[in-house]
């Protein structure tokens, strides 16, 4: 609903758009735009915790008690021409003043959702680029070993992903993953797929949609194991992907990364427990249960995109009506 998206639309809808976005209107100064805090705005929160990984980690220390002091962070030079005492958002991801800034990234997947080894030999070159910049102030060996320890930490962390999933998944196949996308309203797309039937991890007609369709992860109606999953790699995995990416150990540990991921497995495999005493006792009692009819409508959910799109478009979703790439963007 417009109401929920409206702080999203506002980041997503500026960066590609418009040099003001960092360079801030009325000012447009080069020195306010190499600092930090500039890309704060829009490089914060649950599920892309940029800003908090820098600020808490060595590096975002270093930056907050020098920022004041021309002689460590003289913002008026170029990025090319930098000498701070430490690295700022901007040194390291704009390096020498390159615009791309996915151009220097620790293998950029999904903002660290993704279950994807980035020690592998694909990603050998966007590594190397990575520890070149960490060379600036480290030794080679010194970033990578900070790098493989990244790549370790995401290991662990995907592993509790699968495995998160994996209670939630067994759950829906044996039918007791409620409710059942049947009986839900549809998804912000306008399709009636298990939430978390992502890309092409899920084939078949148990799954809900056609072989290659996609789910698409719901924030609301969906049972409480979904969200749990979503919330696990959305939220938990990030912090431990942002976290150790930037020297925040913190994050990737007691600020809700690995102890996260800990805590919503063992809420998932709970839930999975519960479910399943329920059921063997409805069944012993011959109990029918039947989802409630908020699930399929309600106020809130009459607001969503996928309502309007299954009551406007019968049989189509948010995909088939788009006429090209980017048009969401702008309608």
């Amino acid at each position: 609903p417009p109401g929920d998206t409206a702080g999203c639309t506002f980041c997503h809808t500026s960066p590609e758009e418009r040099c003001s976005t960092c360079h801030q209107r009325h000012q447009f100064n080069p020195a306010v735009a190499r600092k930090s805090e500039q890309c704060k705005t829009c490089h914060w929160g649950k599920d892309h915790r940029d800003w908090e990984a820098y600020d808490i980690s060595i590096h975002g220390t270093v930056y907050q008690v020098n920022k004041w002091d021309p002689t460590q962070f003289d913002m008026s030079k170029k990025l090319a021409d930098a000498d701070y005492v430490g690295p700022t958002c901007q040194y390291c991801h704009m390096r020498g003043g390159h615009h791309n800034v996915q151009r220097l990234s620790t293998v950029y997947t999904s903002m660290g959702m993704s279950n994807a080894d980035r020690g592998a030999p694909l990603w050998k070159e966007k590594r190397d680029t990575w520890v070149s910049v960490c060379d600036d102030c480290h030794s080679p060996r010194f970033a990578r070993e900070n790098l493989q320890a990244m790549d370790e930490a995401c290991k662990d962390a995907g592993s509790k992903y699968t495995e998160t999933f994996k209670v939630a998944e067994n759950l829906m196949l044996d039918g007791m993953g409620e409710p059942m996308p049947k009986d839900l309203a549809p998804d912000w797309s306008g399709q009636h797929i298990w939430s978390l039937k992502i890309g092409a991890y899920h084939e078949g007609d148990k799954y809900g949609g056609k072989k290659g369709e996609s789910g698409e992860f719901r924030m609301s109606n969906c049972s409480d194991i979904e969200r749990v999953c979503f919330e696990s790699v959305g939220y938990w995995m990030t912090y431990i992907f942002k976290g150790m990416a930037h020297g925040s150990w913190n994050d990737a540990t007691y600020c809700d990364g690995s102890f996260g991921m800990d805590r919503w497995l063992v809420k998932a495999k709970a839930a999975s427990e519960q479910a399943r005493r329920f059921t063997a006792l409805e069944k012993k009692a011959g109990i029918n249960w039947v989802p409630s009819e908020f699930w399929r409508k309600g106020d809130y959910l009459d607001q969503l995109s996928g309502m309007k799109i299954v009551k406007e478009f019968p049989g189509k979703t948010i995909f088939d009506l788009c006429p090209e790439p980017g048009w969401l963007d702008t309608h």
